[in-house]
């Protein structure tokens, strides 16, 4: 008998310490070659159990198996998943906010320097904040883009063949601008760039040249003009579920908030180098890149100029932020930091950007409250 009561307390102990082990679900519409989930969510979640010691673990589902893109922010709120990516660009009415800042998108070409500016604005901004707590979010960091660029089925070099071609794009600014430019704009997720170049319902498309190789793109379009069309970083690259979140020890959360910061760091660094290995694996495979004709590059210019200083208006008018010039502000002060702490810093460095991170967003972050009502 007592040998039968060592074992059964012993497969106490064990079934306590199972217990303890807290499993959570975490989706990226992404497919898995594309940084966002690859390093953000496959390599994330790796990190999640090394820094946890096994105590956080994470189940990750990329592609569109679990949530479609317009779906991500509903199933972070049901707590479907407990963690996701979403973009903002899907839901504008939801998440306004996000969206008006994604009005200067256009500004913007250094993905470095915007997945941290935008981490740090969208953690610190009280209207932001706000906006996540209403719509049942704690955003824990960035995605962001490199600038995208035209990827067709045939040459858009120039406004004369920008003229009735059909080009996917994704957010309102880039929309109006392929309409000034003589385009027809089609707002699909990415997921449905390649059967639509495939199939004729789209001639162009515009996203990061890392999706010749990562979405197998070069098959269906041979002809890629390096415009940059803006950059994309609306919405949370990990957004929690406010009931699981509450759930965590302010320990879990701050393991949460530093693989954050290095998977951003990775995000980055990757996003840069598949774009300059998609563009020669196009070469190679016969296809064409081009610089674009003097005409378009005028035509987007001055489009980015009269767009940037439009968008405080715009957030007031069309996102119906209370305080949009504030609002903006706010944004590009942020940008303009980021902008100026990694002038100096080998932006090829992973540890040196999370170090960063850290230092400048997440160590000044109280894990006790942060995102807890």
């Amino acid at each position: 008998m007592k040998r039968l009561l060592t074992y059964t307390a012993l497969a106490g102990l064990i079934a306590g310490a199972a217990s303890a082990q807290t499993d959570f679900i975490a989706n990226s519409f992404y497919d898995g070659a594309v940084p966002m989930s690859g390093e953000g969510y496959i390599r994330w979640a790796e990190l999640v159990k090394e820094l946890s010691d096994g105590d956080l673990v994470p189940e990750v589902f990329t592609g569109t198996v679990l949530l479609a893109p317009r779906a991500s922010l509903q199933g972070i709120q049901d707590n479907v998943v407990q963690v996701a990516h979403h973009a903002a660009v899907y839901t504008p009415s939801d998440l306004p906010v996000s969206n008006a800042v994604q009005e200067l998108g256009f500004a913007y070409s250094d993905p470095m320097a915007a997945i941290f500016a935008v981490t740090d604005f969208s953690m610190n901004n009280e209207t932001q904040l706000e906006e996540w707590k209403d719509k049942g979010v704690v955003y824990l960091g960035a995605y962001a883009t490199p600038g995208y660029v035209l990827m067709c089925s045939s040459p858009v070099r120039n406004l004369e063949e920008m003229k009735g071609k059909r080009i996917r794009t994704a957010g309102s600014a880039v929309s109006v601008w392929v309409e000034e430019a003589g385009g027809i704009p089609v707002n699909v997720p990415s997921s449905e760039m390649y059967t639509g170049l495939e199939r004729g319902t789209l001639d162009c498309a515009t996203n990061a040249a890392s999706d010749l190789v990562d979405r197998s793109l070069l098959e269906v379009a041979e002809h890629t003009t390096l415009l940059s069309t803006g950059m994309y970083y609306s919405g949370p690259q990990w957004g929690f579920n406010p009931g699981f979140w509450e759930t965590l020890t302010p320990a879990q959360r701050e393991v949460l908030m530093e693989a954050s910061a290095r998977s951003m760091a990775r995000m980055v660094i990757a996003y840069n180098e598949k774009v300059d290995a998609g563009l020669e694996a196009s070469k190679a495979a016969g296809g064409n890149v081009y610089e674009p004709e003097q005409d378009l590059v005028d035509h987007v210019t001055e489009f980015r100029d009269r767009t940037t200083k439009a968008a405080a208006d715009k957030a007031g008018t069309d996102y119906g932020v209370a305080e949009p010039q504030a609002l903006i502000d706010n944004f590009v002060a942020t940008m303009t930091k980021w902008q100026d702490l990694l002038a100096e810093v080998d932006t090829t460095d992973e540890d040196a950007l999370t170090a960063l991170a850290m230092q400048e967003i997440f160590n000044k972050i109280d894990a006790s409250s942060y995102g807890v009502n």
